[in-house]
């Protein structure tokens, strides 16, 4: 087991409040999303698979059952549950693959993502307001920052 890490200098210090800053966003993405769950009436993990689909809608990304379960770290047959559930609900919809007709896709209903942006947008507005307060390097800083953050914690 490592031992607790305890901030000596000044930059020490200085990274240990970048990391209880991370520790706050965490905490506050999780209320969000524990809200969104309840308003939507739907579990942490069908949550996590509209978020999915929605990052990956706006990178015109298709999203296959196996993507899904990949990315949620559930079963196949999990995963089937849960895309009957969402199905059911409404919140999404397989089609064919558009050039692989073996194949199958997740794609977000239009009422889904109208829903998902009705209980997020206010949310997303208050973000985009707190990055519009920096400057196009320091936006760059902070993308690179939080993508490697990322990579750090949950290697692809």
């Amino acid at each position: 087991m490592s031992e607790r890490w305890v901030p000596e200098t000044t930059r020490d210090h200085a990274v240990m409040d970048v990391l209880r800053a991370i520790r706050a966003l965490g905490d506050a993405m999780d209320r969000m999303h524990g809200g969104m769950k309840g308003d939507m009436d739907m579990n942490a993990t069908d949550v996590a698979a509209l978020r999915m689909l929605i990052m990956r809608e706006q990178r015109d990304e298709l999203v296959s059952p196996h993507d899904l379960a990949r990315h949620l770290r559930i079963s196949t047959a999990s995963t089937t549950k849960l895309l009957d559930r969402l199905t059911a609900s409404g919140h999404l919809e397989r089609r064919a693959h558009p050039s692989d007709r073996r194949a199958r896709v997740v794609v977000l209903t239009q009422a889904s993502r109208e829903e998902f942006y009705q209980h997020m947008g206010e949310r997303l507005r208050a973000m985009r307001g707190v990055a519009q307060g920096y400057d196009d390097d320091e936006l760059r800083v902070v993308t690179r920052f939080l993508l490697e953050l990322s990579e750090a914690i949950d290697p692809a």
